[in-house]
């Protein structure tokens, strides 16, 4: 059984039900973000899963320097500590240097090291050293196994509250493909595990000079990841996805995530009997 960690009121592994984190993958605007939260809130609720609230205030991994990023670092705060107090769920947002995880941790709940990054060593412990629960996005060029590596990175700044997400690996040029294996490998490590249903569908660099995706796989992906065993289910969502600054051809519109998690954790139920 993997540990349980608290982010606030939700407990995430520790034999606990599938934990939802999800929101759009940039903060577009204040607008959207709060109208995006109230809608995924609202279907959180109805199906009584645990929400986790995701959303960007910064995307610094980009195919094109003129791709949309995000408001920035402290606009983007701002906006999250908003949609924070307002609809009072957990907030994670990712972290890019060991600069931002100080003005970070002051907002968030849970901080989330991107896949590219997961090797970063000061990153990890400086994340480790803020007290707060951290995610980390296992890299595209890593092996399941060694993910013990970020383990050991980590809790040698002190801290065990840490989580992987598997969210694909690289498979020839603009292609990813989950290996559900690093599921069951991971899982004893003793981390809460979590799937990215998002990410592994999208084509990086696909487009060109953006991202494409193929979020047809994002329901039978993350029906299979919850029949291996997960802690948790990440998914990237928008009210329009097509419409999307930024990763939409991967993510999916909130009603196919409410369709989406509703089986998940029927899965779930079943596996934990």
């Amino acid at each position: 059984m993997t540990k349980e960690i608290p982010i606030k009121s939700v407990k995430i592994g520790g034999g606990n039900p599938i934990v939802l984190i999800a929101g759009p993958c940039v903060i577009e605007s204040e607008a959207k973000v709060m109208r995006a939260a109230e809608e995924i809130v609202r279907a959180a609720e109805t199906l009584h899963v645990p929400l986790i609230f995701k959303s960007s205030f910064d995307k610094a991994n980009r195919s094109s320097a003129s791709s949309y990023r995000g408001p920035g670092l402290k606009e983007g705060l701002r906006i999250l500590g908003r949609v924070r107090d307002t609809f009072g769920v957990p907030i994670i947002s990712d972290v890019h240097s060991v600069e931002e995880i100080g003005p970070a941790s002051e907002v968030l709940d849970m901080l989330q090291l991107p896949a590219f990054l997961s090797r970063q060593t000061d990153l990890l412990q400086a994340a480790a050293r803020s007290g707060l629960p951290v995610n980390v996005k296992k890299g595209q060029f890593m092996a399941p196994w060694d993910v013990q590596n970020i383990i050991d990175k980590f809790k040698s700044a002190g801290s065990d509250n840490l989580m992987l997400t598997e969210r694909g690996v690289s498979f020839g040029y603009n292609n990813l493909v989950v290996d559900f294996r690093s599921l069951a490998v991971m899982r004893p490590m003793g981390c809460p595990i979590i799937f990215d249903a998002t990410h592994s569908v999208q084509l990086p660099g696909g487009a060109g000079t953006s991202s494409s995706g193929q979020r047809q796989f994002v329901a039978p992906l993350s029906r299979a990841a919850a029949a291996v065993g997960i802690d948790g289910l990440f998914m990237e969502v928008h009210p329009c996805p097509d419409e999307a600054l930024c990763d939409g051809p991967n993510m999916v519109s909130i009603p196919e995530m409410a369709g989406i998690v509703e089986q998940v954790m029927a899965i779930d139920e079943a596996l934990r009997g």
